[in-house]
């Protein structure tokens, strides 16, 4: 129990139960800059009545709340992610122990930087999570190991006019993920790195659909 309640501690989050009859939980992943706040709204929009996990980044550049460090604009320090993705399954694992949830009904939903740490724990501890809403990601890495997402719904909402995320990113993330066996849907908007009403309008139809 005091393991547990360092692992939670060690995570500035917030917490919403589910109601409504919803079983699923949303771990909400904010972007550069954002925390545990931010995505609580889009959360509440995608699937009215899930439990809400939203935790902060706990790495911090120039004084913006990140997931895990980079080196430079789109270049990933890859030791830190693999160690803050590991350190974010543990905090999932916990929180799911600590507060009653289902831990097999979990839904990522990330955006931008929050978006890169859940493809990162797709492709590295892939029992974490029955599905996931990715917005403006990029691949994490290749892993060195095949993994297996059979049964695993993927969305990925992408921009077309996004100056951050290079095209080729998302549609590289969407062929590694559909070879490890995982459903993939790409939603291209016409916009840039900002989420749009169309993204949260796209997601909540393929999350209903995987619902079924």
């Amino acid at each position: 129990m005091t393991e547990e309640l360092d692992v939670l501690a060690g995570h500035v989050h917030r917490y919403v139960p589910p109601h409504g009859g919803e079983q699923r939980t949303l771990l909400l992943l904010h972007g550069t800059g954002g925390d545990e706040s931010d995505l609580l709204p889009l959360g509440e929009m995608l699937v009215p009545g899930a439990g809400l996990l939203s935790p902060r980044g706990t790495v911090v550049e120039n004084g913006a709340p990140r997931f895990f460090r980079r080196i430079a604009e789109g270049v990933f320090d890859l030791p830190d992610l693999h160690a803050r993705t590991s350190a974010l399954v543990e905090f999932v694992a916990a929180a799911a122990r600590r507060y009653g949830f289902d831990p097999e009904q979990i839904v990522a939903v990330g955006f931008s930087n929050g978006a890169n740490i859940a493809a990162s724990v797709l492709l590295s501890s892939p029992a974490t999570l029955a599905a996931a809403v990715l917005f403006r990601p990029m691949l994490p890495f290749v892993p060195e190991r095949p993994v297996s997402l059979a049964g695993v719904g993927v969305f990925i909402g992408a921009g077309r006019a996004d100056p951050i995320v290079p095209r080729e990113q998302p549609e590289r993330l969407a062929e590694l993920l559909r070879d490890s066996g995982a459903d993939v849907t790409v939603i291209w908007q016409p916009g840039g790195h900002s989420l749009a009403r169309a993204d949260v309008a796209s997601a909540r139809l393929v999350l209903d659909h995987w619902a079924g």
